[in-house]
């Protein structure tokens, strides 16, 4: 089968395609024949490293995707909740492995598999695990109610405009930063205030909500600047650990990085056959086409995800 790899990660790299023998379902995995696989930002910090630099051991080669749909075409032994031939959507949340998703197939835990919305294609679906995931955990961990106000940053992007559908469907104030070009998009997602990636974000924050709001999800990795944002004894969440602030003022500034979570997986294929979900797809490339894609993601501007079709 094919797959992307890195095998000297690093400034420089470059993704390529390698053949490899497809692997087997070992216990408590199931093995997905890959219908589309997303391309993402970790991708290419997986490719690139961390400041250049390798982020785990020397190994042969380096896996490269987190998200997929397809489906199961081989189980493991003591897997008794699939069957062959099942639609599933899936995520690869290690960094350190050998073979990821963009691949012909990927064997993955069962864990972090669930079935496959019914009302979407599987390059939509594919979109949902990583970004989806990241959302959720990341309102999760900021501990809202209705009668909080929440600021999004980078709130057209893929986690950034998930995280403001699933806070507006809370009946939480969604107060959304993004470029100007993207205001209609994200107020249709649920947004009430809308404030330009231009503009002085503290400043434009407080002349909305006096004080400053009660906790910010920095999907954009603005750091200091979206915490200065936040009230005093207010709740920062950041995706990034480069740009995670010092908690100035009392802020509870946490760090969310993605995990496997087949409930809550579960509960957005849910909502996505339910219409309340929006999945967006900005370009899909075939899976040899991977170096194109990864330059596509590099130049930035996108709205929604890239997906590879092998």
């Amino acid at each position: 089968m094919r797959a992307v790899v890195v095998r000297r990660p690093g400034l420089g790299a470059v993704a390529e395609i390698i053949e490899v023998p497809t692997p087997e379902p070992g216990p408590g995995t199931v093995r997905v024949k890959v219908a589309a696989a997303t391309v993402n930002p970790v991708d290419l910090m997986v490719r690139n490293g961390v400041g250049g630099t390798p982020f785990a051991a020397p190994r042969e080669q380096w896996g490269i995707g987190w998200d997929v749909a397809g489906v199961i075409d081989a189980i493991g032994a003591g897997v008794d909740e699939f069957t062959v031939g099942q639609a599933v959507i899936g995520i690869s949340d290690r960094l350190d492995v050998s073979l990821a998703a963009q691949a012909d197939y990927i064997v993955l835990e069962a864990q972090n598999v669930t079935p496959a919305p019914t009302s979407v294609p599987a390059q939509a679906a594919a979109t949902i695990p990583l970004n989806g995931l990241t959302a959720v955990q990341a309102l999760t961990a900021l501990e809202l109610t209705p009668a909080d106000c929440l600021l999004i940053t980078g709130a057209a992007g893929a986690v950034g405009g998930y995280a403001v559908e699933l806070a507006a469907a809370q009946g939480i104030r969604v107060i959304a930063s993004a470029s100007t070009a993207d205001e209609p998009v994200v107020r249709a997602l649920g947004a009430t205030d809308f404030i330009p990636r231009e503009a002085d974000l503290p400043d434009a924050v407080r002349a909305l909500v006096p004080g400053g709001v009660d906790a910010a999800l920095d999907a954009a990795a603005l750091g200091p600047e979206t915490l200065a944002a936040v009230r005093a004894r207010g709740r920062f969440v950041s995706i990034s650990v480069p740009n995670t602030p010092i908690p100035l003022r009392g802020t509870k500034v946490t760090t969310v990085l993605v995990h496997a979570d087949r409930p809550q997986l579960d509960e957005l294929v849910a909502l996505v056959d339910k219409g309340h979900l929006t999945l967006r797809v900005a370009e899909t490339y075939p899976l040899a086409a991977v170096t194109a894609a990864h330059q596509r993601l590099s130049a930035g501007g996108l709205r929604g995800r890239l997906v590879l079709v092998p």
